[in-house]
């Protein structure tokens, strides 16, 4: 298959564009768009590629569509925090002695029965002093 995809892009710089807006027809049922002919090209290899080995992932597919949204909606973008634990993962820290569990919130941390919005509410509240939540949990390592 990768050989019949690898062959069918090649060919895309032989093509005329007649022939590339007939290609273009067929693997999107669609009118080709008024771009120039690098376009075109570089447009059907990625379709190719797509119908040969599968489109996006649907989280990518969801968050272009946040994006989207945010952008018709006149709202700033707020990227995601990559050094948040997964929602529903259990934090554990020994603490003078004391073995402390944190279950991760969607909006925030479960410690003891109580809710924090930051994991660094929840590690000062057992330290008693200020901490960085994620340092203070192993989440991220000492600068």
């Amino acid at each position: 298959m990768m050989d019949n995809v690898i062959t069918q892009v090649a060919a895309l710089k032989t093509m005329t564009a007649a022939e590339l807006k007939e290609q273009w027809k067929k693997l999107n049922e669609s009118e080709p768009p008024p771009f120039n002919r690098g376009y075109l090209e570089s447009r059907l290899a990625y379709r190719l590629q797509e119908i040969a080995y599968g489109g996006m992932k649907k989280d990518t597919v969801k968050r272009i569509e946040a994006l989207r949204e945010n952008i018709a909606n006149n709202a700033p973008y707020k990227p995601g925090n990559k050094n948040r634990p997964p929602i529903g993962a259990i934090l554990v820290r020994e603490h003078r002695g004391i073995e402390h569990r944190v279950r991760v919130l969607k909006d925030g941390f479960d410690y003891n029965g109580k809710i924090y919005k930051s994991l660094t509410a929840v590690a000062s509240n057992i330290a008693g002093v200020h901490w960085n939540g994620p340092m203070f949990f192993g989440l991220r390592r000492n600068r």
